[in-house]
Formats: structure tokens, C-alpha cells, sequence
């Protein structure tokens, strides 16, 4: 199994891997929580991807890593921003796309690309954790709940009300006061994602909004902010389960470019 590929992702807050076979397609893949030590989270996320993959190590070929903590895949050959990766990965699962808007732990990219998955621009709010998965766990929290929990509630509101803070320290106090004032938590988390939406369209016009466009990120698999960014845009994003997964998925198409001996 000479074509095995692997990309790692290591982000703030999740450590991913893809691993590719000689078809490129995915034969393991791991999620897990990153920790204090960046190093062992890369190589745990590897072993799982294989272990899901029924591989061991000497069966790849290539390993590419990504993401924040990219510099830390040791075991690596070769490094990719997540910018490149997200691109490489959201046009391999949908050809179509010419935006990709990808939502993290700690910062949201707008990134428009061409036909063969290049990036043309980008554009990216790293300075501030509003408008990221950040800023939804710390309102979540104010409201009682579990991040994974926020998507599907926000769904049943019947009137959101306006969250108009920037900043997510501010937010908090703002979702707080609404709790206070006796407003539905349904109503309110409805307005918070509607209040990412607004942010990160501002951030996808830097760029140039163009269709088809696709959602990555672990944002991504949350149901309310996918109705939110589609109501906002008033065009269909693409999501799937795997759109979590497509930073470790572009490192690993870059590492099977890398490895036929293409440029990357």
C-alpha cells in the first residue's frame, strides 16, 4: 500500500487526520480534543486515523501536516497553511465550489479559490474569538447548555432577538441580560448565530462572495449556523459531515501531489 497518504489538522482546539489510499479515497480519519502537548496530540491523531483505518504506520507513504499546530507534526515530511488545505479539501468533496468560509475554534477564514482548488484570496479574523467557535462555547455556557447543544435549540425559535456586541466578553453580559429580562433561550441563541452570520458575510465580501459555497470548520456540523449563514446569503451552502474533517483531507491531497511528484 506504497499510495498511502495522511494529513493531519492540528487546530486551537481539535487535532483531525485523513487517511487517503492509492484512490484517494478515505480509508481512517480521527477527531480529538487538543491538549498541552501539541506533539502526542498530532501523533495520538495519527495512530487513531490508522488504527480506523485497520493500517499501521510503515503502510504510509506520506504525511502532511496542517493547521495551528502544523509545525509540531515531527513525523511529517511536509507542511501546508490550513488556508491551502481548506481550499484543496472543500473542492475535492464539492468541484463546484469557488468559496470556502471555514469557522474554527479561534478565528474565521473567508477563502475564494478557482476551478483547480487554488487560492485566489483570503481573508481572516484572527485578532478577535467573536464570530467563532470560541464565542458560541462561552455563550452557550452563559445560557446553561452544551456547545452541542446550541445548533439544534436555535432551530425552534420563534422571534430572535438582536445581539449587537462585537466583542465576546460584551456578548456574554448581553445574553445574560436578555436571560434576566426573561427572553427564551431559543430566541437568543437564534439571535447569537445570526449575529456570526452578519460578521463573517462582512468578511466573505472582502473577498468577493461567488457562488458555490462551502462551509468547513468545526462550526460547520452546527445546524443553526448553517441556516443562518444560508438565510443571511440567500444562496445553499455546501456542508457535509465530513466539512470537519476537509484541513486534514487538502494536506493529505497535497501530500499525494507531493508524493507522484507534483508541485505543491
Amino acid at each position: 500500500m506504497s499510495g498511502v497518504v495522511a494529513g493531519v489538522d492540528i487546530g486551537s482546539t481539535t487535532a483531525k487526520c485523513v487517511v487517503l489510499g492509492d484512490d484517494s479515497r478515505i480509508l481512517g480519519k480521527s477527531l480529538s480534543v487538543v491538549g498541552i502537548d501539541i506533539v502526542k496530540d498530532a501523533e495520538r491523531a495519527l495512530e487513531a486515523a490508522l488504527a480506523d483505518a485497520h493500517l499501521s504506520r510503515s503502510d504510509v507513504a506520506f504525511i502532511t501536516g496542517t493547521g495551528y499546530g502544523r509545525y509540531k507534526v515531527y513525523f511529517g515530511q511536509l507542511v501546508v497553511t490550513e488556508i491551502s488545505c481548506h481550499a484543496r479539501g472543500a473542492s475535492f468533496l464539492f468541484p463546484g465550489t469557488r468559496l470556502v468560509v471555514d469557522i474554527g475554534g479561534q478565528d474565521t477564514k473567508a477563502i475564494r479559490i478557482n476551478e483547480k482548488g487554488e487560492v485566489v484570496d483570503f481573508a481572516m479574523n484572527d485578532k478577535c474569538a467573536a464570530g467563532t467557535g470560541r464565542f458560541l462555547d462561552v455563550c452557550a455556557n452563559a445560557l446553561g447548555y452544551d456547545v452541542s447543544e446550541i445548533g439544534p435549540l436555535s432551530l425552534q425559535a420563534r422571534r430572535a432577538v438582536k445581539v449587537t456586541s462585537t466583542c465576546t466578553v460584551f456578548a456574554e453580559s448581553e445574553v445574560t441580560s436578555y436571560v434576566s429580562r426573561g427572553k427564551d433561550p431559543k430566541d437568543i441563541l437564534a439571535g447569537l448565530h445570526a449575529s456570526i452570520a452578519n460578521r463573517t458575510l462582512s468578511l466573505m465580501q472582502r473577498v468577493g462572495v461567488e457562488p458555490e459555497i462551502t462551509f468547513t470548520g468545526g462550526v460547520s456540523q452546527n445546524q443553526g449556523m448553517v441556516r443562518a449563514l444560508h438565510q443571511r446569503l440567500g444562496a445553499p451552502v455546501n456542508v457535509s459531515p465530513l466539512s470537519q474533517y476537509l484541513g486534514a483531507l487538502g494536506a493529505a491531497l497535497h501530500g499525494r501531489e507531493r508524493l507522484s511528484g507534483g508541485a505543491s
